[in-house]
């Protein structure tokens, strides 16, 4: 079921996102979207309705669950192989695996700061960076866990810092790699937007924190309490 809000997201996102664009013209396709569906009356409005029961709630819960990274991952429309609207909820501290890692996407993506501060560094291979283990992150063909494949050492160099507050935006190359995480003591809200055709098997994971499991499970949210979070996410946005 498809309620106004959703339709008008579904509509936007295709006809901005379907197409064999470049991948820097997808990439800032993909950040005009996010800033356009992020404005705080219009994402509360779409997320409410979402709590309502709109849209497909039950495929939504089973791909919604908390990150290894330190987020809550609410999954708002499913697009299929093209694109991946999502809701982003950061905590302050760390994540379960910790912040030193730094990865990349299995596709381009865009993100849209609501409420709060995000922190992002950029990084890229250079013999002159720190000393990194590097893992092939997939996921396992019997369950959605992650799974972390040793890929030997690497060495890495900070190339950008910055601070994304509320109303700002960024968006990046599948291949880029970065970490970010909450930067204020309170959590931080972003819409956030993979997309494209043609995903990666593997995404990029690197660590100076020391050796990670082999495997780590996600736990996708029930439908009720999936829909318990839109609802308190709506009435957060409403209320910054």
């Amino acid at each position: 079921m498809g309620g106004r809000q959703v339709l008008a997201a579904r509509r936007l996102l295709a006809g901005a996102l379907d197409g064999a664009l470049p991948e820097h013209e997808l990439v800032a396709a993909a950040r005009s979207v996010v800033v356009e569906l992020g404005s705080p009356e219009r994402l509360s409005a779409l997320i409410a309705e979402l709590a309502s029961g709109a849209g497909d709630p039950e495929g939504c819960a089973r791909l919604s669950y908390r990150h290894v990274l330190g987020f809550d991952k609410l999954l708002l429309i499913d697009g299929g192989p093209r694109h991946m609207l999502r809701a982003h909820v950061w905590h302050p501290g760390v994540g379960a695996i910790g912040e030193e890692d730094i990865h990349n996407h299995r596709s381009p993506l865009a993100s849209y700061v609501v409420r709060g501060r995000l922190a992002m560094e950029l990084y890229e291979v250079h013999d002159d960076g720190i000393e990194a283990a590097r893992y092939e992150e997939s996921l396992s063909e019997r369950s959605a866990d992650w799974v972390l494949e040793p890929a030997g050492a690497a060495r890495l160099r900070l190339t950008h810092m910055g601070q994304y507050a509320a109303g700002s935006s960024y968006a990046l190359p599948a291949h880029t790699l970065h970490r970010a995480w909450c930067d204020t003591d309170v959590p931080t809200v972003t819409l956030f937007l993979e997309t494209g055709d043609g995903r990666r098997r593997h995404t990029d994971v690197f660590t100076a924190a020391g050796p990670h499991p082999g495997a780590v499970s996600k736990v996708p949210l029930k439908v009720r309490d999936y829909l318990e979070a839109l609802s308190g996410l709506a009435e957060r946005i409403r209320a910054a």
